[in-house]
């Protein structure tokens, strides 16, 4: 099936993990590490982003609303409509953290702070 830009609505998730998250601008701004579903509704809660780091190292893990990444095909990456400074007070932890009480406190503060509709 496909979705109103054309695209089909099925992606395999080895596919998503590791693809460039670039601001509107086109500056990459960093990659998906993860993907946490919520297994009551079947939605995607979040793709984990990692921002900054080197090696792993300092390495910064946001939880992004699934609605807020757009992918673009010819370009091979997702674009986020947030500046770098909007990005960097947004709500991160660690991968571990993020995940802590079924991802759900990340999951409220990151829809919240980033004004996307809820799916719950």
């Amino acid at each position: 099936m496909s979705t109103a830009s054309g695209h089909t609505s099925a992606i395999r998730a080895t596919k998503v993990l590791g693809t460039p998250v670039k601001n509107l601008s086109g500056q990459k701004i960093g990659q998906i590490e993860d993907i946490v579903l919520d297994k009551q509704s079947n939605a995607i809660m979040y793709a984990v982003v990692g921002f900054g780091g080197f090696l792993g190292l300092a390495e910064k893990y946001h939880p992004l609303p699934w609605p807020a990444l757009d992918y673009e095909p010819e370009d091979g990456s997702y674009v986020v409509p947030y500046s770098k400074e909007e990005l960097k007070q947004a709500p991160a932890d660690s991968l571990e953290a993020l995940t802590a009480n079924d991802g759900v406190g990340f999951r409220d503060q990151s829809y919240k702070y980033y004004n996307v509709p809820t799916y719950w």
